[in-house]
C-alpha cells in the first residue's frame, strides 16, 4: 500500500507529507510536475534542507529544464520509487498537486503511440512560430472533443494532442478511453487537503514574497540565460513568465508579483475542482484547512487522521531501514 498527500498549491502538502514520513517511517515521493526540474528550487517550492534531513525524499530536481517530463515517464519512475520504498521497509508517501500524474499512476495510462519525430518537430515548430491559439483552432477542426478539454493557451498539451491526431488519425480523447495499465500490486490511500479560498489566497501571497527573498529572481535570471525554448514546461512554471517580464523591464516587480499571485490563484481553483471530482481509485480522507506546520494538528485531529490510516490498512512499517 501507498499513501497519497495531495491538494492545491500552497495548501501545505509538503508539511503534512514530511511530518507523516517522519512519524510513520516513510519516504516522500514527488508527484509535482514542476518540482521534477532542478533549476528552480525556490520558485517551485521544492523541499529545503531542513525537510530533507527529516525524511528521505526522491524524484525532486531529477530532470534538466531542457528535458521535458511526461506523465508516462513519471509513472514509470514513481513505480520504481514505490518498489524501492517497500524493499527498504518504508511507507511510500506520494506528495504533489499534479492530478494528471497521480491519475496516471493510480488509474493507469492508455497505450498511445509515440508520434513520428518529423510530425512532432513540425508541430513544435508551429507552436514556436505561431503560438498556441492557431494550434487550438486547428485541433478544434480535427479533434473537437479533445480541443474542448484544453485551454487555448496551453501550448504543450495542444501540441501533444495535435501531433497524436496527425500521426494516428485518432484524437487523444479517443486514445485515452482505451484500456489503461494500472499498477499491479498497489493499493492507494489518499489525504486531500482542501482549504478555504481565503486561506489559500493569503498563503499564496506570503509564499511568493518569501520566494523573492530567497532568490527566485536569480533563479529565473539563470534559467533565461540558458536560452531554452520558451515553450518548455519549466519556462511556463508559475512565476517564471511574470518575473521574466520584470527582468526584461516590461513591468514593475509589484505588477509581476500581482500577476503571478493571480495565475497561481486561478490554478489552485482548477486543482481543487479536479481533486473534488476525481477519487483516484483510493480511500480518501479530506482535511478542510491549510496545513502550515505538521505540529499544529490538535491531538484529536491527529488521532482522527491516524485512525483513518489504520482502518484503511495502512500502518507504519515495523523497522524502517
Amino acid at each position: 500500500m501507498a499513501l497519497i498527500v495531495a491538494g492545491p498549491t500552497a495548501s501545505g502538502k509538503s508539511a503534512l507529507a514530511v511530518g507523516l514520513a517522519e512519524r510513520l517511517g516513510g519516504v516522500v515521493i514527488n508527484a509535482d510536475a514542476m518540482q521534477l526540474y532542478r533549476e528552480l528550487r525556490v520558485l517551485t517550492a521544492r523541499p529545503g534542507e531542513a525537510d530533507l534531513a527529516r525524511a528521505p525524499h526522491v524524484l525532486y530536481g531529477v530532470r534538466a529544464a531542457g528535458e521535458p517530463a511526461s506523465a508516462a515517464w513519471w509513472r514509470e519512475v514513481a513505480l520504481a520509487a514505490l518498489a524501492d520504498a517497500r524493499a527498504a521497509g518504508r511507507l511510500p508517501i506520494l506528495c504533489g498537486g499534479s492530478g494528471l500524474y497521480l491519475q496516471a499512476l493510480v488509474g493507469g495510462l492508455a497505450e498511445i503511440p509515440v508520434p513520428d519525430p518529423a510530425i512532432r518537430g513540425e508541430v513544435r515548430a508551429w507552436l514556436r512560430q505561431l503560438g498556441p491559439a492557431p494550434l487550438h483552432a486547428r485541433l478544434t477542426a480535427l479533434d473537437p472533443e479533445t480541443a474542448a478539454k484544453l485551454r487555448p493557451s496551453d501550448g504543450q498539451r495542444l501540441a501533444r494532442a495535435l501531433e497524436v491526431f496527425l500521426a494516428t488519425g485518432r484524437g487523444l480523447a479517443d486514445w485515452q478511453r482505451a484500456p489503461a495499465r494500472p499498477p499491479a500490486g498497489w493499493r492507494f490511500v489518499a489525504i486531500i487537503i482542501d482549504p478555504p479560498r481565503e486561506a489559500l489566497r493569503a498563503a499564496i501571497g506570503a509564499r511568493f514574497a518569501a520566494m523573492l527573498e530567497e532568490g527566485a529572481l536569480d533563479e529565473v535570471r539563470a534559467l533565461l540565460a540558458l536560452g531554452l525554448d520558451p515553450a518548455l514546461p519549466l519556462l511556463r512554471a508559475h512565476g517564471v513568465p511574470e518575473l521574466a517580464a520584470y527582468l526584461r523591464g516590461e513591468i514593475t516587480l509589484l505588477e509581476a508579483t500581482r500577476r503571478a499571485e493571480l495565475v497561481v490563484g486561478q490554478y489552485t481553483k482548477r486543482q481543487a475542482t479536479w481533486f473534488r471530482h476525481h477519487r483516484l481509485s483510493a480511500q480518501i480522507y479530506t482535511i478542510g484547512a491549510r496545513i502550515g506546520d505538521f505540529t499544529q494538528f490538535s491531538e484529536r485531529s491527529m488521532a482522527d487522521l491516524l485512525n483513518f490510516l489504520t482502518l484503511s490498512g495502512l500502518t507504519p512499517p515495523a523497522s524502517p531501514a
